[in-house]
Formats: C-alpha cells, sequence, structure tokens
C-alpha cells in the first residue's frame, strides 16, 4: 500500500480537523486516470483491485496516515466568510510532493448542515474538465478517480453517490490565509506563510510569497481568457496559492464570443461573467494582501501606524504587478494564436485583436472553433477586411494549429456524456474524454465534438453540484 505524506497535518495542525471518510456501502470504480496513477508511483491494477478501490475512497489507508478536513476561510460572491472549510472534502496527505484530496467522501465539522456529498455527474464533470484544462496547459488540479459510492443521494432529484479523487500542487487558498489572518494568531499565519512558501515559491519571505501569487495568477487568468475558459465562481476559497485552477462547479467554455456570458445557475449578478474573471481576481488577490499585512512589517517604521502603511504601500506595490503581467500574458497569448511572431510590435497585434473581439461579438462568432477557420482560409465573410490586415503580417499558419484547440469540452456533449454515465453507460464520457485529452489534432470521425451546440439548444446553465 503506498505511504501517504503528513506535512500539512504536522506544520499546521490549527488548519484543519483530523477526521475520516465515511465508509461508501458499495464502491465502485467509474473512471481511473492511469497516466496519472504512474506519475505518483500507484499501480493501475491494484487501484482497481477491492482495495484499491477502498484506498481511493479513503476508508483504507496506511498506517501513519493523518486525514485532515482543512479550514479556511473566504469571500463567496463578495460576503464574507469567516469559516467555511472541507464541508464534503478530505485531505489524504501527500503523494509524490502533491496533495491526494477527496470530494463527496462525507460530512465533517466544516459541513454547516450539508451532507457532506457528492453526486456522480458533477463529479464526472470535474475529471473531464480538469483533464481538458490539462491537456489544453493551463495549470490545473487534476482528477485521478471517480467512485461510484452506492449511496442514493437527494439534490434537486435522488442522484448516485460519487466521489473524486483529486491530485494538486496543495490545496492552499486565498481563504487559507483569510483563515489565519482571522485567527488572531500572528504566529500560525507567518507558518501557514513559510508553508506556502516552501511549497510554492521556495526561498521567499512573505512580500516574495504574495509576488508570486499575483504573477502565477495573472499568468492563469490569462490563459483561462483566452480559450474562453469561464469559472463560475471565483470565490476567495476557490483561489489556489500555487496558480492551479480548482473547482470545477459551475464551470464552462464559452461558445459564442461574449465578454457578458455566464453559466453559473447562481450568479444572478454577473459578478463571475468571462468578462469580469480579471478584475475579480485581482480582488481577491487584494484579500492575500490584506490577509498578509502583519508579516511585511518594516523594520525602519518609527510607529506602529507608519509601520502599517509601509505595509500597505508594499502590499499595493504587488498588487499593482497582476495587471501589467495579465496584459503582457495575454497579448502573447494572442500573438501565438493569430501566428504572429515577436517582429510584430505590440501596438499592431493590440489592434488587431481588440479589432477581432468586436467582431467575435458583434458576429456572436463561436470563439474556439474561429482561430482554426481562419487558419484554414475559411473565417467567416464578415471577417474580410480584418482578415486581409492580418494575412498582411504574414502570420505562421502550422505554429496557430499548434496552440489553438480544435476540440474543448463543448457543454452540450459533456450533458450527454454525464447523462448517460449516470444511467450506467461509460461510452460517452470515454469517447469525450479521448478526444478533448489530445485537444490539437483533428480526428476523423469526430466532426461534432468540434461544433458548438445546435441552433435552438437554449441557453446553457450550470450547477455547483453541492
Amino acid at each position: 500500500m503506498p505511504m501517504l505524506g503528513t506535512r500539512f497535518a504536522d506544520e499546521l495542525p490549527e488548519m484543519g480537523v483530523s477526521w475520516r471518510a465515511a465508509e461508501p456501502p458499495k464502491p465502485e470504480l467509474l473512471v481511473l486516470n492511469e497516466p496519472l496513477a504512474a506519475e505518483l508511483g500507484l499501480d493501475p491494477e491494484w487501484l482497481r483491485s477491492d482495495d484499491g478501490v477502498r484506498f481511493l475512497a479513503g476508508v483504507n489507508l496506511p498506517d501513519g496516515a493523518e486525514p485532515v478536513a482543512q479550514g479556511y476561510a473566504g469571500h463567496q460572491f463578495g460576503g464574507y466568510s469567516p469559516r467555511l472549510g472541507d464541508g464534503r472534502a478530505l485531505l489524504l496527505g501527500e503523494i509524490g510532493g502533491r496533495d491526494l484530496h477527496l470530494k463527496g467522501s462525507g460530512r465533517t465539522p466544516f459541513s454547516r448542515g450539508g451532507d457532506g456529498l457528492a453526486a456522480v455527474g458533477p463529479m464526472l464533470r470535474e475529471y473531464v474538465i480538469s483533464e481538458a484544462m490539462h491537456a489544453l496547459g493551463i495549470p490545473t488540479t487534476r482528477s485521478l478517480a471517480v467512485i461510484r459510492t452506492g449511496k442514493t443521494i437527494v439534490r434537486e432529484n435522488l442522484a448516485p453517490g460519487a466521489i473524486l479523487v483529486r491530485v494538486a500542487a496543495s490545496h492552499l487558498r486565498v481563504g487559507s490565509f483569510q483563515f489565519a489572518r482571522a485567527s488572531g494568531d500572528a504566529e500560525l499565519l507567518r507558518r501557514l506563510a513559510d508553508h506556502a512558501a516552501s511549497r510554492h515559491y521556495p526561498g521567499v519571505d512573505p512580500l516574495g510569497l504574495l509576488r508570486g501569487v499575483v504573477e502565477a495568477q495573472a499568468e492563469l487568468i490569462a490563459q483561462w481568457m483566452l480559450t474562453g475558459f469561464i469559472h463560475g465562481v471565483m470565490n476567495t476559497d476557490n483561489m489556489t496559492i500555487s496558480g492551479e485552477t480548482i473547482d470545477y462547479g459551475p464551470c464552462a467554455f464559452m461558445d459564442a464570443f461574449d465578454p457578458a456570458t455566464v453559466f453559473s445557475s447562481i450568479d444572478e449578478g454577473g459578478r463571475y461573467a468571462y468578462g469580469n474573471q480579471p478584475a475579480i481576481a485581482q480582488w481577491n488577490l487584494a484579500r492575500l494582501a490584506e490577509s498578509l499585512l502583519p508579516l511585511l512589517s518594516d523594520a525602519d517604521a518609527a510607529t506602529a501606524d507608519a509601520d502599517q502603511e509601509r505595509a500597505i504601500e508594499k502590499a499595493t506595490a504587488e498588487l499593482a504587478r497582476f495587471r501589467s503581467r495579465y496584459v503582457a500574458a495575454t497579448l502573447d497569448g494572442f500573438r501565438a494564436k493569430l501566428g504572429l511572431t515577436a517582429a510584430i510590435d505590440d501596438v499592431t497585434v493590440t489592434a488587431l485583436t481588440e479589432d477581432l473581439l468586436a467582431l467575435l461579438k458583434d458576429s456572436e462568432a463561436d470563439y474556439t472553433s474561429f482561430f482554426r477557420k481562419l487558419a484554414a482560409g475559411s473565417a467567416p465573410e464578415a471577417f474580410g477586411d480584418w482578415e486581409r490586415r492580418w494575412r498582411a503580417l504574414e502570420p505562421d499558419i502550422a505554429s496557430m494549429n499548434r496552440v489553438n484547440p480544435v476540440y474543448i469540452p463543448r457543454n452540450h456533449l459533456v450533458e450527454e456524456a454525464l447523462t448517460a454515465a449516470t444511467d450506467g453507460d461509460l461510452a460517452p464520457l470515454h469517447e469525450l474524454l479521448e478526444t478533448v485529452t489530445a485537444p490539437f489534432t483533428e480526428k476523423p470521425g469526430r466532426e461534432r465534438f468540434a461544433s458548438p451546440a445546435p441552433p435552438g439548444s437554449g441557453v446553457y446553465r450550470t450547477f455547483c453540484g453541492t
């Protein structure tokens, strides 16, 4: 049986509660990520055995394991909650330098009245979309397995229960620092900062930690925007310190380009719309900066007020890096998507990109397929003048096809696969996974996987899955 590290439990005992996963009545492995298992040094054949499945479900653990329900706070849709935490999740420990974590493993002290369970559909959604994100080269938590528990749970309707087994660089979040800061324990806050830095930004002080997170998140959000990905619930407890995408609840990829696109059923005000994601990310990072202020002291400050003022100045300067880093990453991304070389100046690329996005919105063009059609010389007629400007810059078509995907997890196809899987038919899920985890290579007979939802499909809505 593989060993599990206990670093988080040992170093930050105040940040969680020792806990055990609930025993599933009849655990059954639905899908296993064999390449990821191999990366972690796990034997896929053993994981498929009864003992292996019970290990993945968190009930057959090695001696010395210390599973923990992690505590964190968070701003949810702008409102602060001082005590959130893993209400249906469990950190089993560390393996291969990464966290092994469950979702849907039962109630914990953080459940706040919830049942601590999860349904097959939402857990498979996270598996599909996180693995598609990984294939697209976007930093993300990974999905190792989904297990059907054999328990029926109550949501809008009765649904089969499931557990997602997730792998991450860590599960430290902005909300983790909010939790530590709210405790009033300065020593805990410093230990948390040291723990986070050593795992993700070795050798830096708390100011360097803030800088690292700001830069990692700027790069991440740029990649979301470049691929048309909408997270759907960018609360501070869903923003990682590592810069990985986490918690694929009401997430989706945009079809027709529109900055106002919202998929989440609970985001009635559009706070987390596609076009708002960069600003929300910076707002979340400001909450991290506030939490770190006690650690940004200035030895030369004459008074406590002067020390506080200087700490705020330092934090503000680091937060300002977000915008410039995001703009640079976005510009580089569109330069690649349009096949333009570094010899083309930034002003030209910026103007070309802004004009393109306006045309995409006005024409309601499918965002993903447009770039492949452009490379193939079959862009819509409405783009004729713009296309002539672009071709005059001698774009590299081959390089475009290396960065612009043919396939993303199209919303209607995801729902089709999840519905079938919930009913016991996994074939559509496996076909979808095979397609979206090789997103840049056209596959004969898979044309429908490259097409948006058919006309008349209606407005797509996603749900948080809790």
